[in-house]
């Protein structure tokens, strides 16, 4: 059983950072794509970032400058790290990995509130 697990989400001030990570389990070989999507309250899932498995990026228009994904030096993890965050980005992170299926975590809540 393929999982993949969200973690560093949490509340942080309008114009701070935050840095998100995702770790897959259950799977040998290795993730042709894994990215981050987020879905905020009464609105669709949206694509946040992509990264191939030869470190191709891709970004969303609305945080493109200012999130950065990453892969990590384990196999099939990756991060996401954010900068000057706005309330705007509040939403639920989930990672997600094709191989060629789509597997995804089951997200993590980012606040950004003063």
């Amino acid at each position: 059983q393929v999982q993949l697990v969200e973690s560093g989400g949490g509340l942080v001030q309008p114009g701070g950072s935050l840095r998100l990570s995702c770790a897959a389990s259950g799977i040998l070989g290795r993730f042709y794509v894994m990215g981050w999507h987020r879905q905020a309250p009464g609105k669709q899932r949206e694509l946040v970032a992509t990264i191939t498995s030869g470190d191709i990026t891709n970004y969303g228009e609305s945080v493109k400058g200012r999130f950065t994904i990453s892969r990590g030096d384990v196999r099939n993890t990756v991060y996401l790290q954010m900068n000057n965050l706005s309330p705007e980005d509040t939403a639920v992170y989930y990672c997600n990995g094709r191989d060629p299926h789509d597997y995804w975590g089951q997200g993590t809540q980012v606040t950004v509130s003063s």
